[in-house]
């Protein structure tokens, strides 16, 4: 267990950004049980990474309970073993990408129903429109596959700040929690219309092209940049159940 008073100040911020995105998870119904995994990269270690205790709700999960784990996935601090498939998702990006910091991965129902539509995410809303540049897609196989982590790092590609895993589910990435959170949530929220839109049948509405086009320039990094969401997020946890920064 760590503390404010074990560890530097910068650590200490990240860990309770990261405990506060796991409590987000449960306030937006995107928890799977026990499953599924936030990371930050750690601030002042180049060789760790923090992620959840596995086997805690994410309900349970504090700042002081995570767990740093190394990138040859050894547990090096904390009290808790970590989640054997989630460590290649997050050290593959976070080894991949030195733009990323922060790697949020969901089980939702929509986005595992967009991610065994073959036609993958479609242009039907303007959340879907932010993220159509800078998305990836991943042909799923267990963590433990011989290559699996460098193909997801290669589907993720240089640029990209969202990733559908075929059958399976969705991530997100950013340099900061307030970006890769923004995206999961415009990610989440156009699956769950796709989803919805085509269940219900008939013919649905495309905007023209030029429209799209002027959509997705909002998006992206830039657009996404999720400061102000992530405040917000932060001010209604502080409210509701500040427990998540002891």
């Amino acid at each position: 267990m760590e503390n404010s008073s074990d560890c530097s100040v910068a650590e200490w911020e990240v860990r309770c950004d990261l405990a506060a995105c796991y409590r987000a998870f449960v306030q937006f119904g995107w928890t799977d049980l026990i499953y599924t995994h936030i990371s930050a990269r750690h601030p002042t270690r180049d060789d760790c990474y923090l992620i959840n205790p596995y086997g805690l709700l994410f309900e349970e999960v504090n700042a002081s309970n995570l767990i740093t784990v190394n990138y040859d996935g050894e547990v090096v601090h904390g009290d808790h073993p970590v989640n054997e498939a989630g460590h290649p998702i997050h050290s593959s990006v976070l080894l991949a990408r030195a733009d990323v910091n922060w790697v949020l991965h969901s089980h939702t129902r929509a986005g595992m129903v967009v991610s065994c539509m073959k036609c993958g995410l479609l242009p039907l809303t303007q959340q879907a429109m932010f993220l159509r540049d800078h998305i990836g897609y991943h042909e799923w196989d267990v963590q433990t596959a011989e290559g699996e982590c460098d193909r997801l790092a290669a589907d993720l590609g240089a640029n990209n700040i969202a990733m559908i895993l075929h059958n399976h589910g969705l991530l997100s990435c950013g340099a900061t929690i307030g970006a890769a959170f923004t995206a999961l949530y415009n990610l989440e929220v156009a699956c769950k219309v796709q989803a919805d839109v085509v269940s219900a049948g008939g013919e649905w509405i495309v905007p023209e092209s030029d429209a799209i086009d002027r959509t997705t320039a909002l998006g992206g990094p830039e657009g996404l940049d999720g400061e102000l969401e992530w405040k917000a997020i932060r001010r209604r946890l502080d409210r509701l159940d500040p427990s998540y920064k002891t």
